[in-house]
């Protein structure tokens, strides 16, 4: 087994509960990590035998593309398309922070994070 980390992806994007949110949007940052079994890939040194993070990151970026209300929503569609789409994954965790939430205070961020095994 083994562990795949993407760390601080960046993503511009509208979501939120507030208007001003949908038209001015928010930074945002995705932390995902994901466990497969890596022994084959460690011995082949073959793409197609591991999980591949360019596949993991487009996912993300498309799914954060999505506008919603909710980061538990945001999240929940990203777990659900990286078990959907590819079979290697064991178990996933990913964080979703809003950056400089509109919260009537200094907070630097705000995150939520889900998990799911299959």
């Amino acid at each position: 087994m083994g562990k795949i980390h993407l760390k601080n992806i960046r993503v511009h994007t509208n979501h939120g509960c507030l208007v001003e949110e949908s038209k001015i949007g928010s930074d945002y940052l995705v932390d995902l990590t994901v466990t497969a079994n890596l022994n084959k890939s460690a011995q082949t040194d073959d793409l197609s035998d591991t999980v591949d993070y360019v596949h993991l990151n487009k996912i993300i970026k498309e799914e954060m593309a999505i506008r919603s209300k909710l980061l538990e929503h945001v999240a929940e569609r990203i777990l659900v398309r990286i078990f959907n789409e590819i079979i290697m994954v064991t178990s996933a965790t990913v964080a979703v922070s809003k950056i400089n939430p509109p919260l009537g205070g200094d907070v630097e961020m705000v995150t939520i994070e889900r998990s799911k095994s299959r």
